[in-house]
C-alpha cells in the first residue's frame, strides 16, 4: 500500500495500532501470521550436488567413458591420467559457485540486531528480527532503520539511504502525508518513510513499521537476486558449443573405426574386438583436447592475477572476456563516477567570514590532523572547506564556545548557533536555504563593512544562487548577529531574524578526477557509457555533461518517466537515454536488459543494495570495493578494489588481450589435435599403429599444454583498444581461426607421417618414435607460429619468455620419454640414431616456413 500518500492516523488505523504500540499478544500473533523480521537465505546446494553439476559437460562424458574403457582394457595409466583432468577441472569449476547465497546473507547483516519498540506504552529493545507490522520503531543518529515504516515523529530526522535509492546526500525526513497523486512517487522522494537497511544520521524520529522480511525493499531486492538466473558468459557458451561438436564428431569417429577395424579383420574375436577398442579410444583421446578447459582456466586465472594488482578483482573467472566484448556499461554516479564526498566548489560574498559561519553553525567534526570530519556529508563539507581556508573548527570552538541553538528543521529550513566571543560578547551564525534565509536579512556583510540589504543586493544574491544551481550545485546562505549579551530568547523566531547576510556555499559530489579520460578511453574501443542515479535530474545532468556522456538534456530521463515507457517500447527507445535519474532497483533492471535485449554486452557498476539486481542481470557485474556494500560485492563478476571507473578502463583491455590469447590457445590445441586425429586415421586406414592412448595423452597434456598456457602470456597487440567490441554473434572460428586450424591440423599430419615412414624403413618402433618426436616438436614449434594470428613472428618487437620457457620444457620433456631407459619402455619408444633425430627435428622445424608463408599470402591479397 501506499502509506506515504495517506495521514498518520490512517496508517494507523490500517495497521491496527496506535502512538503507544501494540500489546505483547498481539506481537506473538503477528509473529507468528507474518513470520520473522528477516530476508530469506534460500536454497543451497551442497558441495556434492555442484561438484555433479561439473560433470555434465558432453566432452567430460566422453573423457570419463574413454577413461572407463581404458581401465577395462588394461591401460591403467591412461585411465588415471584422463580421470585427473576431469577431477581438476570439476574443482575448479566448484570453487567459482555460491554467489547468490553470499549475497543474502550480506544483505541479513545490514539489518541491526537490536531495536528500540513502544508496546502498550512502554519503551523496550527488542531483536530485530522480531520486530512486526504495527510496532513502532524508535530512531535516532547512528541507528539502522530495522523495517520499512511510515515515520509519525520527526525531530531534524535525516536518513542515509544511498544504499538503496543511490543518493548521496542524506534525505531530510517528516511526517507529514504526501498530497496524492496519479503517478507514483520515487524511493528517494517519500520523506515521510524509512526503508530497513538505510541509516540515521541526524536528528531522531518514531515510525510505524508497514512491512517486515521479505515485503520490505530491501527484501524484494533480496527477491530478485535469489530469482535472476545466471548468464553464461560468450566464451563459456562457445566453448559449451565446441564440446557439443566434438563430442558427436568423436563419436561418429570411434563407430566409424571401430566397425572399420573388426570387418577389416574377419569378425567379432576376443582379441580383436580389444584391439579395436584400444584403437577408437586412441581416436578419441586425439579428437579431445583434455586440456583446453584447463588451459583456458589457467590463462584466465593468470590474467585475473594481473589485473588483480591494479586494482581490479575478478570474482568469476569467465567474467574476464567478457568484459573484452562489453558495448555498454551502466554505472552508478555516485561514489563511482563522483567521488561520494559532497564538495564546496564555489562561494560568494566574504569567503572568509562564511568560512567561520558555515564551520561554527554546524555538528560535524574533525577527528584528525588532516582535516578528516566525521558528520553528515552537506555539513561535512561546510567544516573541510573552512579547515583548508586555514579555520579549524576545534580550536575555533575553544576560542567562541557554542552556548545556545536552534537545530535545523525541515519547516524553517534553517540552523541557527550561538557563540560567546574572548572579547565577552556574544555573535550569532545561521544557515539555510538562501531563499528561506535571505527573507529574514535585514543587511549584507561588504567590503565597506555592514550595510542596509537593498534591492539591488538581494537580486545580485539570487542571481548567484540560480548561476549556482544550475550549475547542479546544492546552494547554502549564511548570515551572522552580534549582540552584547545572550538573548533572552533563545528560539527560532527570535533568533533568526534582522540577519547580517554573509555570503553563499555551493557544493556538489565532484567527479573521479581520472574518470573523463576513463569514458574518452571508453568511447575510443567502442563502449556507450550509461550514467543510472538516484538524484536529481538536474544534478545528474551537469555530472554527465562534465563527464562528456552526454551532450543535450534530451538525452536523460527519470525513473517516473520510464515508468510510464512500455518495456516493448523501451527496447526500440533505451539508444536515445545515457542518463537516468532518480530511478528505482527495477529501473536499473529494466535498463539492463533493454541493452541486452537489443543484442549488446552490457555491464553494471554500483556499489549500493540497490545495483544489486541490476549488477547480477548484468553479462558483467561490477562492484566497488570501497564504499560498496558487501551484497554487491558478492553478486558481482569483478570488483573494484579502489572504486576508480578508470580501472574498468584497464580491466577492458586486459580482458581483450586475454580473450585474444584464448583463442590463440585454442587454435593451437584444436589444430595440434585435428594433426593427431588425420594422422591416426590415416595410419587406421593403412593397417598400422601410429600411437598408442598413452602417447597422445604425453602430447596433448605436457607438449601441448605447457606452450598453450604460455601463449596467454602474450602482450596486447597495440591497437587493442581502438578496435570496436566483437560482436556477440561471432563465432569461436571467426576471422579464419577455423580454415588455420584445418590446414596447420594437415601440415602437422602431414610431416609426422612422413616422419613415421623414413623411420619405419628400419622399424616399427623406430618409425613410431620419430612420428612421436617430430609431432610433439611440431607442436612446441607451432606454439611459436601463435604468438601473433596475422604478423610474422620475425617481426614482432615483443618478448614472450614465459612461451621460450615452456618450448624447452616441452622438448625436454619429448625427449624425457623417448631417451630415459625404463620410461621409454612405458611408452614403448626407443633412443634414435642422430641422423634419426635430425630428420624428427628438421621436419618438425617446417611448420614455421610453411605457416610464415600462409601468412604473407593472407597479408597481401588483405592489402590488395
Amino acid at each position: 500500500m501506499k502509506h506515504y500518500f495517506e495521514s498518520i492516523e490512517t496508517v494507523l488505523k490500517q495497521l491496527g495500532s496506535s502512538k503507544n504500540g501494540i500489546n505483547p499478544t498481539d506481537a506473538t500473533q503477528r509473529l507468528e501470521k507474518y513470520g520473522h523480521n528477516k530476508l530469506d537465505e534460500g536454497k543451497r546446494k551442497t558441495v556434492f550436488a555442484k561438484f555433479l553439476d561439473q560433470l555434465k559437460d558432453p566432452m567430460i562424458i566422453v573423457l570419463i567413458v574413454a577413461a572407463i574403457i581404458s581401465g577395462i582394457a588394461g591401460e591403467p595409466a591412461d585411465s588415471i591420467i584422463i580421470l585427473m583432468v576431469v577431477v581438476v577441472n570439476s574443482i575448479l569449476g566448484v570453487v567459482q559457485e555460491g554467489k547468490a547465497e553470499k549475497a543474502i546473507e550480506a544483505l541479513q547483516k545490514m539489518s541491526s540486531p537490536y531495536s528500540k519498540v513502544r508496546r502498550n506504552g512502554q519503551v523496550m529493545q527488542i531483536k530485530s528480527d522480531e520486530i512486526v507490522p504495527g510496532d513502532i520503531v524508535l530512531i535516532e543518529a547512528g541507528d539502522a532503520v530495522p523495517a520499512d515504516m511510515r515515520i509519525i515523529e520527526a525531530s531534524s530526522l535525516k536518513i542515509e539511504e544511498a544504499s538503496l535509492t543511490g543518493e548521496s546526500v542524506p534525505t531530510e525526513k517528516d511526517a507529514d502525508a504526501i498530497p496524492p497523486s496519479d503517478k507514483d512517487i520515487s524511493l528517494g522522494d517519500r520523506r515521510n518513510m524509512a526503508y530497513m537497511g538505510t541509516n540515521v544520521v541526524y536528528g531522531r524520529g518514531e515510525g510505524v513499521v508497514v512491512s517486515t522480511g521479505m515485503s520490505t525493499e530491501m527484501g524484494k531486492i533480496a527477491n530478485i537476486i535469489s530469482n535472476t538466473n545466471e548468464e553464461k558468459t560468450p566464451l563459456q557458451k562457445k566453448l559449451a558449443g565446441l564440446s557439443k561438436v566434438l563430442s558427436v564428431g568423436v563419436l561418429g569417429i570411434c563407430i566409424f573405426i571401430f566397425v572399420f577395424g573388426v570387418l577389416r579383420s574377419g569378425g567379432f574375436s576376443g582379441d580383436n574386438v580389444l584391439d579395436t577398442f584400444l584403437l577408437a579410444i586412441s581416436l578419441a583421446v586425439a579428437a579431445i583436447p583434455e586440456g583446453l578447459v584447463a588451459v583456458v582456466t589457467v590463462v584466465l586465472s593468470i590474467g585475473v592475477t594481473k589485473m588483480s594488482k591494479r586494482n581490479s578483482i575478478i570474482r568469476k573467472l569467465t567474467a574476464v572476456e567478457t568484459l573484452g566484448c562489453t558495448q555498454i556499461i551502466c554505472s552508478d554516479k555516485t561514489g563511482t563516477l563522483t567521488q561520494n564526498k559532497m564538495t564546496v566548489v564555489d562561494s560568494f560574498g566574504d569567503v572568509q567570514k562564511l568560512a567561520v559561519s558555515m564551520a561554527l553553525c554546524n555538528d560535524a567534526n574533525i577527528s584528525g590532523e588532516n582535516g578528516e570530519v566525521i558528520g553528515e556529508p552537506t555539513e561535512s563539507s561546510l567544516v573541510r572547506y573552512a579547515f583548508d581556508m586555514g579555520i579549524n573548527k576545534t580550536e575555533m570552538e575553544k576560542k567562541m564556545p557554542r552556548v545556545a541553538e536552534a537545530p535545523f528543521d525541515s519547516v524553517r529550513k534553517m540552523m541557527s548557533t550561538v557563540h560567546k566571543t574572548e572579547g565577552g560578547k556574544f555573535v550569532q551564525y545561521t544557515k539555510g536555504a538562501p531563499d528561506e534565509l535571505l527573507k529574514n536579512c535585514t543587511h549584507i556583510l561588504t567590503k565597506d563593512g555592514v550595510v542596509p540589504l537593498t534591492d539591488k543586493h538581494r537580486t545580485e544574491i539570487l542571481s548567484e544562487n540560480k548561476k549556482m544551481a544550475n550549475k547542479a550545485l546544492r546552494v547554502l546562505a549564511s548570515a551572522m548577529k552580534e549582540t552584547d549579551s545572550l538573548p533572552a530568547d533563545t528560539s527560532p523566531e527570535s533568533l533568526e531574524r534582522d540577519l547580517t547576510f554573509i555570503g553563499l556555499a555551493g557544493m556538489i559530489d565532484p567527479v573521479r578526477p581520472e574518470v573523463k579520460a576513463a569514458i574518452e578511453k571508453c568511447r575510443q574501443a567502442g563502449i556507450r557509457p550509461i550514467m543510472i542515479t538516484g538524484d536529481h535530474k538536474d544534478t545528474a545532468v551537469a555530472i554527465a555533461k562534465e563527464l562528456g556522456i552526454i551532450s543535450d538534456e534530451s538525452q536523460a530521463i527519470t525513473g517516473a518517466e520510464l515508468s510510464e515507457i512500455s518495456d516493448i517500447d523501451f527496447e526500440e527507445k533505451v539508444k536515445n537515454y545515457s542518463v537516468y535519474a532518480r530511478v528505482q532497483p527495477e529501473h536499473k533492471v529494466r535498463i539492463v536488459n533493454a541493452w541486452r535485449n537489443r543484442g549488446k554486452i552490457t555491464a553494471m557498476t554500483g556499489d549500493g543494495v540497490n545495483d544489486a539486481p541490476a549488477l547480477k542481470s548484468a553479462d558483467i557485474g561490477v562492484g566497488m570495493g570501497i564504499t560498496g556494500t558487501d551484497v554487491t560485492k558478492n553478486v558481482s563478476d569483478m570488483v573494484l578494489a579502489d572504486d576508480n571507473f578508470a580501472s574498468i578502463v584497464y580491466a577492458v583491455e586486459e580482458g581483450r588481450r586475454i580473450y585474444d590469447n584464448i583463442r590463440k590457445s585454442i587454435q593451437f590445441l584444436l589444430s595440434s589435435n585435428l594433426s593427431e586425429v588425420i594422422a591416426l586415421f590415416i595410419a587406421t586406414l593403412q593397417g598400422f599403429i601410429l600411437f598408442s592412448p598413452i602417447h597422445i595423452l604425453w602430447i596433448n597434456l605436457v607438449t601441448d599444454t605447457l606452450p598453450a598456457i604460455a601463449l596467454g602470456m602474450e602482450e596486447a597487440e597495440e591497437d587493442i583498444m581502438k578496435r570496436p567490441p566483437r560482436s556477440t554473434k561471432e563465432g569461436i572460428f571467426a576471422n579464419g581461426l577455423g580454415i588455420n586450424i584445418i590446414y596447420q591440423g594437415i601440415a602437422i599430419a602431414a610431416l609426422t607421417l612422413i616422419s613415421y615412414f623414413i623411420g619405419n624403413t628400419q622399424s616399427h618402433i623406430i618409425g613410431m618414435t620419430m612420428a612421436f618426436l617430430t609431432m610433439s616438436t611440431c607442436e612446441v614449434f607451432q606454439s611459436l607460429n601463435l604468438r601473433s594470428m596475422t604478423k610474422s613472428i620475425f617481426r614482432l618487437k615483443t618478448h614472450n619468455k614465459v612461451l621460450f620457457g615452456a618450448m624447452v620444457l616441452a622438448f625436454a620433456l619429448s625427449l624425457f620419454v623417448i631417451y630415459v631407459p625404463g620410461v621409454n619402455n612405458i611408452f614403448k619408444l626407443t633412443p634414435l640414431s642422430g641422423s634419426n633425430f635430425l630428420i624428427s627435428i628438421g621436419l618438425a622445424f617446417a611448420i614455421i616456413p610453411i605457416v610464415e608463408l600462409v601468412k604473407l599470402i593472407a597479408f597481401a591479397v588483405k592489402k590488395a
